[in-house]
Order: structure tokens, then C-alpha cells, then sequence
């Protein structure tokens, strides 16, 4: 591995823009996209740098005391690795040159094998609260972070690698990870991120050339399988639970529940540390005259109730794409308000409220599509008392981020919703009898709403044409269904015919909401049995396709077929909780 330092040409001749925060090249006088090679990425360790350390340093599972993370290396074998498939888009966020992913050294870099010029590698500590129930530590069991970059956007960003070997936090298991739940992992992040969805992301798949031993559905008959690590990407991967942790824990933990609110406000809610009385941010409670909440008089009230809403928006987005996380315990829940920690996750096929893709959630379906609103507000309780504990907040401070997560997340999803369906406004009997009918004929969730747009508003259509334009997504259904939905979709025509808006710009707006393409687990599935087999092709075309969700896409038409009968099997369709 090359260790070099920036040319010192190269250096002298960039400044951060005093606006932007952009590097400018100052010889030629305009902004240019910095391209770094990877032994001059711009590092910044503030997590360590600033919180308390576990003073131990072996990895021995062990309860990890007044910490907020253990000093760990990656310790994945690796035999020959290869890159899998990678995201140019990530590399732009943090600067890398996309020459890097060329280097034959690449795969060690980022399996790490070899060390990160640069790096400081740790672990995080974080507790959770698991199908409802309090689990004490959990911590990062599988995942390294490698250290914090700044970008030339001055952008923080958290370079973390999972399945890199064991940690203070792995307990029983072996800190590792397989191909089959790595791809998962880097498409859907990408995925998600396509759909407009705020998330972590994926820079990198790489297949260590090991063998991990994986029992995938619990039932005493393990089976060798290629290993595999991710490199994730966010501006934290801080939790509910890294607070929980340390209410948890009492007296002598709570100063590090309030360090660590000031380390999250200060370096990813700037905006919270200067608020002024200016900002009206007074709130009645409806309590009475003397019951207001002023969010200008406590930093951690106002943090709270953003991260509510951070929170419901993101739930609002995933209900509106119909997609399942199926693990929302609060270790699984970001404090920015992110798409976190891929498992057995699902996109509605057949649209079931009930739907779950975790095997584990069967018996209860606590985290089955229709509950994520209420798992939500769920969550935010929990992590509201954890801040409670350490009094950074009160009771009236606490009630009122609750309602505002109820009041953020009906308001977000009633206008996705209204723009699915083209309307100006929100028809709550129309929607409501839709997604009840959708609900009765099971309905392809992705697929009705992508045809609903080709509806006419044209009200001379005679009954029974009035079902052509959704007819692909209608199967099997008799007389008395075809009469329920052609009723539907008159009173649907006659709302739109007030609207004003003409069939080809409603069309357009409709699909610029309703994805063409989500990441069915099938689809998956069929670039796992490639990669499997040492073919990548199908990991890379797919990442491809879910990168334009929105456009047609002519040349791939099949990637928003129906599942196939074989999508139905388990271990693809649904997954247990260590997928």
C-alpha cells in the first residue's frame, strides 16, 4: 500500500469555499470535484476524539462499562478477496477517485486486511429494546467502524465495515457475514436511496474468499457459506440505543447520556445550538394558559422533537413505497432519521397490512407492515424516557414530541399518499376504500399504482373498459370483485375530472412518485444464487436498474414482473432476524 502524502502542489492550490464549504481549485479559479486517491481522504475522529473509551482493549464478549465505543481492529481472514460490486455515487459523497475501486489492493483496504492510512477503528456500544423487551448491551457485534472522513463539502461522514471480525460486543457469535445477507444489505441501501428515502448507504461489497458457517433457519443443519463485508456509509450510525444504553445503567452513566446529546447536536443538528427566542418556537400544549413548551429554552427538547420528525417522515416514505424493515427494534433506529441495518426486509408484493418478511416477528407480527407507524411512535417513547432519565428533557417536553410524531407522520403520509393517486388533496373515503380493496385481492402493491396513472378522466368510458388500464394488476377476480373495483374507479375518474389537470401531466406526476422498480426479495435472490456460483453481473445490473426506480427503463422490463412461484419458499421471501 502506497504512503505517500498529498502532492504538495495539489494542496497549496485548494481553499474550502467560504459559502459552500466546497474545495476550490484556486489555480484555475473554479469549483471542480475533488478526486482523492484513498491514502488522502480527509479524516476526522470526533466520535473518538470526544466521547469516553472503553479502557479495555481485547475482544472478549464482556459487558463494556461508562463507554460509548471499545477500540477494535478488523480481524475478517481473508483468502484472495475480490470485489463484488461498488457505488460510484458514495464514492462522489466522500471524494474518492473512482480509479480506487481499480486497485488490486482495493479489496484488502476495504475487508480490512490492510489497515486504512489514516483509520482509527472502533466499535460502538448501544443497547435496544427487542420485540418490545428491554435486552441490556448489544453494541456493534459485527460491524468496525473504520474512522470519520470530512468531505470537501464538509460533510461528516463514517466509513464502517460489516462483518469484519469480533468485537467486545459479539457475544456468542463470530462477527462475521455471508454473501447472501451482504448483498441484501448493499442493494436495498442503494435502493432506498434511489426511492428518495433517507438511509445509510453502501460504497462496497467485497468477498473475503472464506467459508462462514451459517444455521440460516435455526433448525440444527448449518451450512458453509462464502463470506462477505460490507463498507456502510452515513453521517452516523449513532441509535435510540446508544442513549438507552447508559439511562439504562443509572446514576453514574447519565452524564454520558448528556455528552453524548451535545456530541449529536453539535456535530449533526448544528442549527440546535444557537436557537434564539426569535425562532417562535413556543408551543401550546392545550393544556392550559401556562402549558407551553418552549423549544428556544432547551436544546435537547428541540433535538427530541426533530428526531420525532425526522423519524415519522422516514416511516411515512416507507409505508408510501411499501416497504417492511421487519427488525424495528431500538437498536435498529437511527437518531438522523435513517434507514438503518438491513435484515429481513420486504417490499409489499401482494399488498397484506400484515405483511412480515421476519420469520422471528411470525408468532406476533409486532413489526408487520401496517404496525411501523405506531413501532415508531413506540421507539421515540422509548428513547424520549431515555433522555428523560438523564433530565435533559421534562414530561411536557416529552408528551409533546410525541404528538408532534403523530401529527409529522398523518401529515406525510396523507400528501404520498394523495400524490399516488394523482389528487390535489387528500380523499380519505377514496384512499380508504382502495387500499381496503387492494387489500381483498391481494393486490401487487408497486405495480397497481405504477398502472393507476394510465386511469383516463374521461367519463364516457363504458363499465366494462373501465378496468383495462389496471387490468394486468387484477388477477383472479370474480364478478363481484370486477364490480367493486369498476365502482371504485368511477368515483376515482369523476375526482380527477375537477382537478383541472390534464391526463399526460398527472401521468407524469403520478410516476415520478410510484416506482417502477423496488427491490423484490426474488430479484435479490436470483443476483445471490449468481454470485454464489462466482458470477457478479446480476449483483451489478440490479444495482443499475434501482438506481432510475422511477423510469421505464425499456430494456428491463422483467425486473418488475410478479414474483415467481419460487419466490414464495422461505429463505426468500421471509428471513430470520441474523440474515
Amino acid at each position: 500500500m502506497s504512503s505517500e502524502s498529498p502532492p504538495p502542489v495539489a494542496a497549496a492550490s485548494l481553499s474550502a469555499d467560504p459559502v459552500t464549504g466546497e474545495l476550490q481549485n484556486q489555480s484555475s479559479g473554479v469549483n471542480s470535484r475533488v478526486k482523492l486517491k484513498i491514502e488522502h481522504l480527509n479524516w476526522d475522529h470526533s466520535f473518538v476524539r470526544e466521547l469516553p473509551a472503553d479502557p479495555l482493549t481485547d475482544i472478549v464478549s464482556r459487558e463494556v462499562l461508562h463507554a460509548c465505543y471499545s477500540r477494535v481492529f478488523p480481524s475478517a481472514e481473508v483468502d484472495n478477496p475480490v470485489l463484488v460490486v461498488w457505488s460510484q455515487s458514495v464514492a462522489d459523497i466522500i471524494d474518492l477517485d473512482p480509479k480506487e475501486f481499480e486497485r488490486p489492493d482495493f479489496p484488502y483496504l476495504f475487508s480490512g486486511a490492510t489497515p486504512l492510512k489514516g483509520g482509527l477503528s472502533y466499535a460502538q456500544c448501544y443497547g435496544g429494546h427487542q420485540f418490545g423487551v428491554w435486552a441490556d448491551q448489544l453494541g456493534d457485534g459485527r460491524a468496525i467502524t473504520l474512522g470519520e472522513l470530512l468531505s470537501s463539502k464538509n460533510q461528516r461522514w463514517e466509513l464502517q465495515l460489516k462483518g469484519a471480525g469480533k468485537t467486545p460486543y459479539s457475544r456468542f457469535a463470530d462477527g462475521l457475514a455471508v454473501l447472501r445477507s451482504s448483498i441484501r444489505e448493499f442493494l436495498c441501501s442503494e435502493a432506498i436511496h434511489s426511492l428518495g428515502i433517507p438511509t445509510t448507504r453502501a460504497l462496497s461489497l467485497v468477498m473475503t474468499g472464506k467459508l462462514v458457517s451459517r444455521d440460516m433457519f435455526y433448525d440444527g443443519n448449518p451450512k458453509d457459506e462464502p463470506g462477505a463485508i460490507v463498507c456502510r456509509v452515513a453521517q452516523s450510525f449513532l441509535r435510540f440505543g446508544s442513549f438507552q444504553i447508559h439511562a439504562k445503567r443509572g446514576k453514574e452513566d447519565l452524564d454520558i447520556v448528556r455528552m453524548l446529546a451535545d456530541y449529536t447536536i453539535k456535530h449533526h443538528f448544528p442549527h440546535l445550538e444557537n436557537i434564539s427566542k426569535s425562532d417562535d418556537l413556543s408551543f401550546s400544549t392545550g393544556e392550559g394558559n401556562d402549558d407551553v413548551v418552549d423549544l428556544t429554552s432547551n436544546k435537547y427538547a428541540a433535538w427530541l422533537v426533530e428526531v420525532a420528525e425526522r423519524t415519522a417522515s422516514l416511516i411515512a416514505k416507507w409505508q408510501g413505497v411499501g416497504f417492511t424493515h421487519g427488525v424495528l427494534n431500538t437498536d435498529n433506529m437511527s437518531v438522523l432519521g435513517l434507514t438503518i441495518d438491513y435484515g429481513p426486509f420486504g417490499f409489499l408484493d401482494a399488498f397484506d397490512p400484515s405483511f412480515t418478511p421476519n420469520t422471528t416477528d411470525l408468532p406476533g407480527r409486532r413489526y408487520c407492515f401496517a404496525e411501523q407507524p405506531d413501532i415508531g411512535s413506540w421507539n421515540i417513547g422509548q428513547f424520549a424516557l431515555a433522555l428523560s432519565t438523564a433530565q435533559l428533557i421534562n414530561k411536557k417536553e416529552l408528551n409533546y414530541a410525541m404528538d408532534r410524531y403523530g401529527t409529522k407522520f398523518m401529515d406525510e403520509y396523507q400528501a404520498i399518499m394523495t400524490k399516488k393517486v394523482g389528487l390535489p388533496r387528500y380523499n380519505k373515503e377514496l384512499i380508504g376504500e382502495l387500499l381496503n380493496n387492494m387489500a381483498v385481492d391481494k393486490v401487487d402493491y408497486t405495480n397497481f399504482f405504477r398502472l393507476l396513472s394510465n386511469i383516463k378522466t374521461d367519463p364516457n368510458v363504458p363499465d366494462k373498459e373501465l378496468l383495462v388500464p389496471i387490468k394486468a394488476a387484477l388477477l383472479d377476480i370474480g364478478r363481484e370483485r370486477k364490480e367493486a373495483w369498476t365502482s371504485w374507479v368511477k368515483r376515482y375518474i369523476a375526482e380527477l375530472s375537477g382537478t383541472g389537470v390534464s391526463d399526460v401531466e398527472r401521468k407524469a406526476s403520478m410516476n415520478s412518485v410510484n416506482p417502477k422498480y423496488v427491490l423484490r426479495n426474488y430479484l435479490c435472490q436470483s443476483a445471490i444464487d449468481m454470485a454464489e456460483q462466482g458470477d457478479f453481473e446480476e449483483v451489478r445490473r440490479l444495482l443499475k436498474v434501482m438506481e432510475r426506480p422511477y423510469d421505464e427503463q425499456p430494456d428491463m422490463q422483467r425486473y418488475a414482473r410478479l414474483p415467481p412461484a419460487w419466490a414464495y419458499r422461505p429463505g426468500v421471501c421471509m428471513l430470520s432476524c441474523s440474515s
